[in-house]
């Protein structure tokens, strides 16, 4: 395992040089077709923008994905599908151990509640979310002004054309976006590799490479009980990829962090990233331990800590970037220069009627210090960290919805919004298993780490143990909650705020009870820190505007963009790393750790070795500027054509959360060749490669 000091070093010049010409995960109605023409000569055309736009899908459980057949076959990232690979297993009957393939599409099975969502189309809405705020008002009444008219927005949208509808903030509010989704809540799963396959190298491996993963899952979009027929899907590359070549990533890039202010920042160090590392330290802990004593707690507890362990080691990477004080420093300067600017700029002197002081910064500095001060609250009553477990998370839906619904749609809470219901309620009466096992030790341990942080004494951890251990009162709680019978959920969410006063169910009757201060915290939060860091922040968008027009995309927010890059390998100690590894090399790094967890290879693959060209490419890098949220997106070719599937970043690229470098950041992606192979000749799945390679036409697999 690289260690994370080496972040540091990255990280020591990437403010002190001009930002790479591949930067950007770039809107596509702003694409950077001059830079692209420039450096790559290559055309980027609006039919080829089209194209992968409507060949994109996002996973709404937080990856990204395509379509890659003219019949609603898709792919993503093994680790974004694993959840429905797990909702679909059973005891005895372990698909993330095993994998799984469906040979006909009449064993293809029903994700019990994913939804994919494709980018249909984009409109500028910024005058309408910014017309009902007045110069006179307070950030408090400005913030409510627009999330009531974005809402409205929404359900219009929604209402016209039957599609999810999202209004999306850019540029902390200078910009606003409506996007409209074609929704896909039809998803069956085709093909799944073993975990021990898709995640090979284990943790130890993670943020690495070398790389030796087969980190895809194959899913299909029905509708009306058939599989889609797609006009747009990318065709797979029979090709690859050679060193130098430029590619493209189109996918849902999370969260960055790179125009933000040196307060929010510093919060970010000071507060929530130690916070939260702590918390995953102590659940990562807790699961393993309940993992060791069964075989079948270890299996329903798999993909939780896999998650855990994934989002420990990428924050301690961003952490260690944060906490070097060469990079604050250069953050600082750049920041005084832009601010210089904006103070010596008479146009920003504001009105006598304008609320706050004449400087920007200054008011989301004030807004952090506010954020600290009520975060314990935020994060463990309304966040619900002190109630970890899924249930939980079901009972405050049932207690939200009944008092949100019967409001205008404008004055709700923006997930109870009307667009927003159809896939809140597909969550909330999803078929997916409940292990009241793991949901007890999961309670247990979150609400004695709230106890630890709120205080013995606090009004609403004295409400809910009521004079009980966190222990005994998790073990009481869940087992005698029926939210986890989807029967229960529909009765208690269509009986409205009846059904919830008269309900003694002890997960309603938690949430209840801390409900006054979790929305306390809620409100606080949406009036003196979102609202204040949307205003402020839109005026920090125009300097910077004024200083370099937009040169720079603004920050990922989960929503679909382009990234480009090369095919190219980089220096490391003095060493090069090439491009790519060959599906030889897995077998050879097994060796070298003499096949023990997590460097043993599957079975399938160990029987399989002696029919495999062991020089196929298995996995490669490129400089495409990626983040978390980018698993399952497509690594393209000028053709539009599959080459690869990005499914991680090496460690040099978590810099990326705050600035970007190409000096030996890297996408990590699986090569399609590489994924034909272990299909046809590890896994005998020649009917789903054959349709990748359109070997039988456009015809889907038989029915049989």
């Amino acid at each position: 395992m690289k260690r994370f000091s080496s972040i540091c070093l990255a990280l020591s010049f990437l403010f002190s040089t001009v930002a790479s010409a591949d930067e950007g995960m770039w809107l596509y109605n702003e694409a950077p077709k001059d830079k692209i023409k420039a450096k790559y000569g290559f055309e980027l055309t609006q039919q080829w923008l089209d194209h992968v736009r409507l060949s994109s899908v996002r996973f709404n459980n937080g990856g990204s994905g395509s379509f890659v057949s003219a019949d609603g076959l898709t792919f993503t990232n093994h680790h974004v599908g694993a959840g429905c690979v797990q909702q679909l297993s059973s005891e005895g009957h372990d698909y993330i151990k095993t994998g799984f393939y469906a040979k006909t599409q009449a064993e293809e099975a029903k994700c019990p509640n994913l939804e994919l969502n494709e980018l249909v189309g984009v409109e500028d809405v910024t005058d309408k979310v910014s017309a009902g705020v007045k110069p006179e008002m307070s950030a408090a009444d400005a913030g409510q002004a627009q999330r009531a008219a974005m809402s409205q927005i929404e359900k219009d949208c929604a209402t016209s054309t039957g599609q999810r509808c999202d209004v999306v903030t850019f540029y902390s509010g200078q910009v606003y976006n409506l996007y409209k989704y074609k929704k896909y809540t039809d998803v069956r799963l085709v093909f799944a590799p073993e975990f021990d396959a898709a995640f090979f190298g284990g943790d130890p491996d993670n943020f690495t490479y070398p790389r030796y993963d087969l980190d895809v899952t194959f899913f299909r979009v029905y509708e009306d009980g058939h599989p889609a027929h797609l006009e747009h899907y990318l065709r797979w590359s029979r090709k690859g990829v050679k060193d130098g070549d430029l590619i493209f990533v189109s996918g849902h890039p999370g969260t960055t962090n790179r125009l933000q202010t040196r307060a929010q920042l510093e919060f970010t160090r000071d507060v929530a990233y130690p916070m939260t590392l702590a918390t995953l330290k102590r659940r990562i802990a807790l699961l393993q331990d309940f993992s060791k004593q069964s075989e079948e707690n270890a299996r329903i507890a798999k993909e939780d800590i896999f998650g855990m362990q994934n989002s420990q080691k990428a924050l301690t990477g961003f952490e260690s970037g944060l906490l070097d004080r060469s990079i604050m420093d250069a953050k600082a300067a750049d920041e005084t220069k832009l601010r210089t600017s904006y103070t010596t700029d008479a146009r920003n002197v504001r009105t006598a009627g304008n609320v706050g002081t004449a400087d920007p910064w200054d008011e989301i500095a004030q807004a952090m210090k506010v954020q600290r001060g009520i975060y314990p609250q935020l994060a463990y009553l309304e966040r619900l960290r002190g109630f970890a477990s899924g249930l939980p998370q079901i009972a405050r839906v049932l207690v939200r919805a009944a008092t949100e619904k019967p409001k205008l749609n404008s004055d709700r809470l923006r997930e109870f919004r009307d667009s927003a219901l159809p896939s809140l309620e597909q969550q909330l009466f999803s078929t997916a298993p409940v292990y009241k096992s793991l949901e007890t030790v999961l309670l247990a341990d979150s609400l004695s780490e709230m106890q630890d942080a709120l205080g013995k004494d606090n009004p609403d951890m004295l409400k809910v143990l009521n004079g009980k251990t966190p222990a005994d009162a998790a073990k009481d709680i869940i087992a005698g909650t029926k939210v986890d019978e989807v029967a229960v959920r529909k009765q208690l969410y269509e009986g409205g705020e009846a059904a919830i006063d008269a309900s003694n169910d002890p997960l309603i009757v938690a949430m209840k009870a801390i409900e006054p201060d979790a929305r306390t915290a809620r409100k606080s939060f949406d009036d003196k820190i979102d609202s204040v860091v949307r205003r402020d922040g839109t005026l920090i968008a125009k300097a910077r505007f004024a200083q370099s027009g937009f040169a720079q995309p603004p920050d990922a927010t989960f929503t679909l963009r382009l990234s480009y890059g090369a095919v190219k390998g980089y220096k490391e100690n003095g060493k090069d790393i090439p491009y790519f590894t060959t599906m030889g090399g897995a077998y050879e790094h097994a060796a070298e750790h003499k096949n023990q967890p997590p460097y043993n290879l599957a079975e399938s693959w160990m029987k399989s070795k002696s029919q495999l060209d062991l020089k196929t490419p298995l996995n490669f890098v490129s400089t495409a500027d990626i983040i978390g949220g980018n698993s399952g997106s497509p690594t393209i070719n000028q053709q539009g054509e599959v080459v690869g599937i990005i499914f991680d970043g090496n460690i040099e690229s978590l810099p990326w959360n705050f600035a970007y470098s190409d000096e030996q950041g890297r996408a990590v992606s699986v090569d399609s060749r590489g994924i034909q192979q272990a299909l046809r000749k590890i896994y005998g799945a020649t009917a789903l490669a054959d349709e990748l390679s359109s070997v039988k036409g456009e015809t889907v697999r038989a029915v049989k």
